[in-house]
């Protein structure tokens, strides 16, 4: 008997080849997909400035790049600017435009993830009212982040480290404000309808300082406020005064769920609700608690008020009605009938002042510290102390 064996059988060749070629063609549909959806940004972009221009919001891009292949959608637009028109109660009346222009502004989206925009802005800002540059914004980072776009957005949050805001006059520049570190976060609130959405907002500063609009304000400052927005009516796009008319017509509100500012041994926590009246200022209450509030009575600046002469427009502010003449007699003729009588008065007004203050409200303890909790009124656009008056709002719309 004759040994014999079977020859091996060939495989085909073609075999060899089918993951290649799939991967190839797979690349081939990426590549198409992620060049479509790369045509499709400025389409999309010219249709959402569209939008806005229609508000009084016109943003420009001087020159527009799309890269990130090819997984990423980089955006970069060079010579950022934009035009706001009627977005205040102001401008609206005056129809003069404030615009504001940024060197660039990159936004990324991962193309599995369409949904998440990525923004980053490169300082500075300038900003321009009627032609002439009168403020410049700087930062050392400064980024954001929205979900749920194109449909109505989910949350949005945007941050800033080390912000600074110059007045500019001329050659030359003064700090307006500044911070350490600033956040904003907003988001629909849980269970909120669409057709009447309902906001949650964060605010977060820390280090932050204003110049030039009260002595109190210029010392460092932390503050994280926490709020509920309600009477919307939908998220297209329209000028803010007409939004605030709507919020107000629906009975909206703005509730402050917490609030919390810090400046050194003063601190300050309070709540409440503040709605708009039907010619757009604030009305409303919150209950606040102080402890250190002895600490801003000098900071007022009382003593020196009283010592220098009054002026008219504080007067109208913290007690409508007086004359700044009538006081500065009173002081005077105080003098001239017991020398020294007057700056007798003068030195215990403050004083008396803050018995005032102290006598608002009640006793509190707040973070293992006395204070005093009383309530922080809005009537008509006008912020009280009790019967002091402290501030005056401009109307929202």
């Amino acid at each position: 008997m004759s040994d014999f064996s079977l020859a091996p059988r060939r495989r085909p060749l073609w075999r060899l080849f089918i993951m290649p070629v799939l991967l190839v063609v797979a690349a081939i549909a990426w590549s198409g997909f992620w060049f479509y959806a790369a045509s499709q940004v400025d389409v999309r972009a010219d249709a959402w400035r569209a939008q806005e221009a229609k508000s009084g919001r016109v943003y420009d891009c001087a020159n527009r790049s799309v890269a990130g292949f090819p997984f990423r959608l980089e955006v970069r637009c060079d010579g950022a600017s934009v035009s706001l028109v009627s977005q205040t109660a102001e401008q609206a009346a005056t129809q003069v435009p404030l615009t504001a222009r940024l060197g660039e502004i990159l936004v990324v989206a991962q193309i599995y993830d369409p949904k998440l925009l990525i923004a980053e802005f490169t300082a500075p800002a300038t900003i321009s009212d009627r032609g002439q540059p009168s403020m410049t914004v700087n930062w050392s980072k400064a980024r954001s982040s929205v979900v749920g776009l194109p449909a109505v957005p989910q949350r949005a949050s945007i941050v800033f480290d080390d912000p600074s805001i110059d007045h500019v006059n001329g050659s030359t520049q003064a700090q307006l404000a500044g911070a350490k570190h600033v956040e904003l976060h907003g988001r629909l609130a849980e269970g909120s309808a669409l057709d009447h959405p309902v906001i949650e907002t964060v605010l977060q500063i820390a280090g932050g300082s204003v110049q030039g609009l009260h002595p109190l304000l210029t010392q460092p400052f932390d503050a994280d406020v926490r709020t509920m927005l309600s009477g919307l009516q939908d998220f297209s796009p329209k000028p803010w005064p007409q939004r605030f008319r709507e919020i107000q017509a629906a009975g909206g509100h703005v509730e402050i769920v917490q609030s919390r500012i810090q400046q050194g041994d003063l601190i300050a926590v309070a709540a409440g609700t503040l709605g708009l009246t039907a010619n757009g200022r604030l009305d409303g209450e919150l209950q606040m608690t102080v402890a250190g509030i002895e600490k801003v009575i000098p900071a007022l600046g009382i003593e020196k008020m009283l010592d220098e002469g009054v002026p008219q427009a504080t007067l109208d502010r913290v007690a409508p009605g007086v004359k700044t003449q009538d006081l500065n007699n009173l002081m005077g003729a105080l003098d001239r009938a017991i020398p020294g009588l007057g700056k007798v008065v003068r030195q215990n007004a403050s004083v008396g002042v803050s018995a005032g203050i102290n006598a608002l409200g009640k006793e509190a303890m707040l973070e293992g510290k006395k204070a005093r909790a009383f309530p922080l009124r809005f009537v008509d656009g006008a912020v009280f102390f009790g019967s002091l008056k402290v501030a005056q709002i401009p109307p929202l719309f």
